[in-house]
């Protein structure tokens, strides 16, 4: 079991000092962060301070304070969110496949790529909250823009396992219940799906629409394990099978082309979709530096 804030390794996430997450087109939110918000002139109640960051709004400075420490604060209200940034994590029983040549799970580096997604948003100031689902969502928390957040995220994502499928309806389940959370997300925002994508097709970008028509800024990044791209078997093997899918002995040099056939005709369909509907899309490695990972497609 993963200790507390492991998944905040300073090491790792040193190496995005000067990464940040733009948000495509108009998000809600209020003047902190990098970006601003179209609502203006509305009444809210005052939350907090946070230290004044160059281009926000003079208005907002709280003088008094100024005049005691002789540094410059910025008053926050309960309305200002900054951006929101929701990260919404696959927990499936599949995502629990490891081959011998990646490191970690998919599941723990999809863990690993939230965590970093998330140092990134609250270093920009901005706010970041989590989603875990498999048939049923599963846990949420807010998002925040608070440092100190990262506590609750990093407990959430020590204590996500994978979780068998309820039913054989399992794959559809897990692509509509982003639908269910599109219900949730009343405010726009960045929102990311880390998944292996191993659900039925039609479900899944039926949730995608439902973010994207509520105006979100949607990202799909595809986790998968090497071997699930590259089928490097050569000798009889017994595949377990997960998300309700039954065991299965096979010759994998007979169905390897087969195989990879299916595989990638199925990336390319939802990458095909996703860009008919203006959602970037990208494959992550389990065996790839989740830091360079991070940098590329966050800059792309």
């Amino acid at each position: 079991m993963s200790q507390p804030l492991s998944y905040f390794d300073p090491r790792m996430l040193s190496q995005l000092n000067g990464v940040r997450l733009p948000a495509r087109g108009v998000v809600e939110g209020f003047v902190a962060g990098s970006h601003r918000s179209s609502f203006h002139g509305f009444a809210a109640e005052f939350a907090e301070h946070r230290e004044y960051t160059p281009g926000d709004d003079l208005r907002y400075v709280d003088w008094k304070v100024f005049g005691r420490s002789d540094r410059l604060f910025v008053k926050q209200f309960e309305a200002e969110t900054n951006f929101a940034c929701h990260i919404l994590l696959d927990a499936s029983e599949s995502m629990q496949f490891q081959s011998e040549s990646a490191a970690l799970s998919k599941l723990e580096f999809a863990k690993h790529i939230a965590a970093a997604i998330s140092y990134v948003v609250i270093k920009q100031q901005d706010a970041v909250g989590l989603i875990t689902f498999a048939d049923t969502i599963l846990q949420s928390v807010r998002p925040n823009s608070q440092p100190a957040h990262w506590q609750q995220l990093s407990h959430v994502l020590v204590e996500t396992e994978p979780v068998k499928p309820a039913n054989e309806t399992s794959s559809a389940s897990r692509s509509s219940v982003l639908s269910e959370i599109a219900e949730r997300l009343t405010r726009r925002g960045v929102v990311f799906v880390l998944s292996d994508l191993f659900v039925d097709r039609a479900s899944l970008l039926l949730g995608l629409k439902s973010l994207r028509h509520r105006k979100h800024d949607v990202r799909v990044w595809q986790i998968v394990d090497p071997a699930e791209e590259d089928f490097p078997f050569d000798d009889p093997t017994m595949f377990r099978g997960l998300d309700g899918w039954a065991d299965l002995s096979v010759e994998p040099r007979l169905l390897r082309q087969a195989y990879r056939d299916a595989f990638f005709s199925h990336r390319d369909a939802i990458r095909r979709e996703c860009g008919h509907h203006q959602i970037p899309f990208a494959a992550l490695r389990t065996d790839q530096k989740v830091d360079v990972a991070v940098k590329q497609w966050l800059s792309s």
